[in-house]
């Protein structure tokens, strides 16, 4: 009797262990073929900034077997629980600050679709927009608005900043539309749009 009892204390001890190990290791992501910075990050939620600050990372490109860190590199880890919930308060109120700070820019707005003649329908952060006819994708030149910010622009609502094109440049931008039929009713139009910070 007292053999089983120890082996089942034995077991638990091992099992409780390794599940500790495992839940530890979710802090860095080996990126896949088809990986994005833009997809890797919706996928731990956090922002593509977060992304390329953490891994000093400057442009929008990663390799496949490259080991990026999802999650803010701390110093020292606290075990005190009032320091825990001071540091998740101030996140909070990050995530709303960052929310709420934007600016404002008039741009030239296009629109187009992904069912064109031709069209791969992948974006440049690797959004396929043919299985996702509905997104709200924009493409934006990289130097004025960079891939993977939230932009609302007035007509269009709240889009990702996704894509990329080669007439794409300055104050100019191009909205993803589900069928031909509501790019061409969009036109070319001059609007409003915010972008978040």
């Amino acid at each position: 009797m007292r053999k089983v009892l120890f082996s089942m204390i034995t077991v638990c001890v091992l099992i409780f262990g390794f599940s500790g190990v495992s839940s530890a290791a979710t802090t860095t992501y080996k990126v896949k073929k088809g990986d994005s910075l833009w997809k890797i990050a919706t996928k731990h939620k956090v922002s593509v900034k977060q992304l390329k600050t953490w891994n000093g990372i400057k442009k929008d490109l990663i390799r496949p077997n490259q080991v990026l860190k999802v999650t803010k590199p701390t110093k020292a880890k606290t075990t005190a629980k009032k320091t825990v919930k001071k540091k998740t308060s101030t996140n909070k109120k990050k995530a709303v600050s960052k929310k709420t700070t934007y600016k404002t820019m008039t741009v030239k707005a296009t629109a187009y679709t992904a069912s064109c003649k031709g069209c791969s329908g992948i974006t440049a952060s690797g959004i396929n927009l043919k299985k996702k006819p509905n997104a709200k994708v924009i493409s934006v030149d990289p130097k004025k608005i960079p891939l993977g910010t939230k932009v609302y622009v007035e007509g269009y609502g709240e889009a990702i900043a996704s894509d990329t094109g080669s007439a794409i440049k300055g104050n100019k931008i191009d909205l993803h539309m589900p069928t031909k039929k509501k790019a061409l009713n969009w036109g070319v139009r001059t609007v409003k749009i915010k972008v978040y910070q």
